[in-house]
């Protein structure tokens, strides 16, 4: 069943090959076109028989594509839009998968005036692996992949997206950009924030007890340094585009670490356990919210 005639896909890390394993198994685009920067890359998608095309040419890439999905970062979609945005075809999906959606939409929103369709998209999914060789077809099977339309009035496009993260497995939320960068800024950035300073903590130790705290990582911290792992330009660019949101969002932290801190300080038993027993609430809740 193809939804799609071509399908681009622009960037062909992590998300970018697992799009393009998923096309492929479920046969949901006739052909894809890869686009990369580095024939290093292009070199390794081709070898991976990610798609049917293989280019660098930006321009060349989009313009028999009746699909284009922005698989890069967030701080090279102004340039990409710039580029592109005279080459794509009448009719065609213009789509995304970044992690902040409210500049993704404001960027987007100066081309909508184009015989073409826009919408954003966010597959709620990921590993710390990046680069063509980490993706894998099943990566958005169970996963949310939130939608935010620009234009209220395109349901067919909106419809046809829907059908495409679907089949790739996803369940479908419509929401907000600025709603979904205020949710997405507590339940995923901040706790990729907190893991970056917690293991780079580890810097400010002297050698000694640096090899020691890498020799006795018990699982907790094990975890934090998987997360702390990811892509560095990615959450770069995710901090940066979210700021206004994250530090809002740090400044609700540093409100809680205080609190903890000072029940330590002054040996508030009860009050540490009542924090803890609540948190714990919040873990129960969201392994129901997974199992529904």
């Amino acid at each position: 069943m193809n939804l799609f005639k071509q399908t681009t896909l622009i960037g062909i890390g992590l998300i970018g090959s697992s799009i393009a394993r998923a096309l492929k198994e479920k046969r949901l685009s006739k052909k894809i076109c890869i686009f990369s920067r580095t024939k290093k890359t292009i070199n390794k998608a081709k070898k991976l028989k990610l798609g049917n095309f293989y280019t660098n040419d930006l321009e060349k890439s989009v313009k028999s594509s009746d699909l284009i999905i922005i698989c890069t970062p967030l701080s090279t979609y102004q340039t990409i839009l710039e580029r592109i945005s005279d080459s794509i075809m009448p009719g065609a999906i213009l789509s995304d998968v970044g992690s902040v959606k409210s500049n993704v939409v404001k960027i987007f929103s100066k081309i909508q005036n184009k015989n073409f369709h826009i919408i954003p998209a966010h597959p709620i999914a990921g590993t710390e692996k990046s680069g063509p060789e980490a993706g894998f077809a099943e990566l958005f099977e169970n996963r949310w992949c939130v939608l935010t339309p620009i234009r209220r009035n395109d349901k067919e496009s909106l419809n046809k997206i829907k059908k495409l993260w679907i089949n790739l497995g996803s369940k479908i939320y419509i929401m907000k950009p600025e709603n979904h960068d205020r949710i997405l800024a507590l339940t995923s950035h901040m706790p990729h924030l907190i893991s970056y300073s917690i293991v780079s903590s580890v810097l400010n130790v002297n050698s000694k007890e640096k090899s020691q705290v890498i020799k006795f990582s018990a699982g907790g911290f094990r975890d934090f340094t998987r997360i702390a792992s990811s892509d560095a330009i990615m959450w770069r660019d995710i901090f940066l585009s979210n700021k206004k949101n994250l530090l809002k969002t740090i400044k609700e932290f540093e409100k809680s670490l205080n609190l903890i801190k000072s029940y330590i300080k002054t040996n508030k038993l009860e009050k540490l356990y009542d924090i803890f027993i609540k948190t714990k609430r919040i873990r129960k809740l969201i392994k129901k919210e997974q199992q529904n």
